[in-house]
């Protein structure tokens, strides 16, 4: 962490004391499920839209605060494989705005050395949104500093149904060539995931109060702990993250062990 606490977070409201956050304790992988665009909106009378737009600024903080702690994942949830049922419009509009705000952000990115990819299947978005993914990847892939994935016509189920086909395809390699395949393990398989090389979130946020994972890193969160906030998507600053990450650092990971 190169800034201060003081610098990060200059004016914390009410409630939260700088004093107990713990930097040598920040998660390493941060995931977040950024819900309540929708909602957020119809409360000030405007469409879904608008609230996915408001909810930019949320990212950029979020994004800005995360690398400045040291997280060195940060994991958000932007489109599920479900998320087509949508009004067609609010679809539209979804995939636009992935694209400029991809291609106004990716400079920024990666002048912080961040390093930007995706996860899902890029081949079902729409042309000019899977170029602008594409091309904050090609370049940003050899930076150093805080990975962002952006887990865009993501599904969970399907990563694991994705994953078992790969590793069909690798054993039947195999045998052709005559090797003796190794026993399958929960390491090797994880491989097969799209987030082969990444480690499994420390943390998961969900915004607007809802307590459910919604078909995300199925696999991955099997001991993440959970974190839950009223607070709609666009709202959520990096005073909600600091509420968060304090939570976080008052619990006890035993991982299915006895603390």
């Amino acid at each position: 962490m190169n800034r201060t606490l003081e610098d990060i977070f200059p004016h914390p409201p009410q409630g939260i004391d700088l004093a107990l956050f713990d930097a040598s304790r920040v998660p390493s992988h941060v995931a977040i499920i950024m819900d309540g665009n929708g909602r957020w909106a119809k409360q000030r009378g405007k469409n879904r839209l608008a609230g996915h737009q408001a909810g930019i600024e949320a990212v950029r903080e979020s994004i800005r605060c995360a690398s400045d702690l040291g997280i060195r994942y940060l994991t958000i949830y932007s489109f599920s494989s479900e998320n087509w049922k949508r009004p067609e419009d609010e679809v539209k509009g979804l995939m636009n705005l992935f694209a400029k705000t991809m291609l106004a952000e990716v400079e920024g990115l990666h002048a912080e050395n961040v390093r930007v990819m995706t996860i899902g299947h890029k081949d079902g978005l729409p042309k000019k949104t899977r170029k602008e993914f594409d091309d904050a990847w090609e370049m940003t892939k050899e930076n150093t500093g805080m990975t962002l994935v952006v887990a865009v016509n993501y599904g969970g189920r399907l990563e694991i149904i994705d994953a078992i086909a790969a590793y069909a395809e690798a054993m039947h390699q195999a045998l052709r060539a005559g090797e003796v395949p190794k026993p399958l393990s929960e390491e090797a398989f994880s491989h097969y995931l799209y987030t082969a090389d990444i480690p499994d979130p420390d943390l998961l946020i969900r915004t607007s109060g809802e307590m459910r994972i919604s078909n995300f890193l199925l696999w991955q969160l099997a001991y993440t702990e959970f974190y839950c906030t009223e607070v709609f998507w666009p709202d959520f600053d990096r005073y909600e993250l600091l509420r968060a990450l304090l939570d976080y650092q008052g619990r006890e990971r035993r991982f299915g062990g006895v603390g």
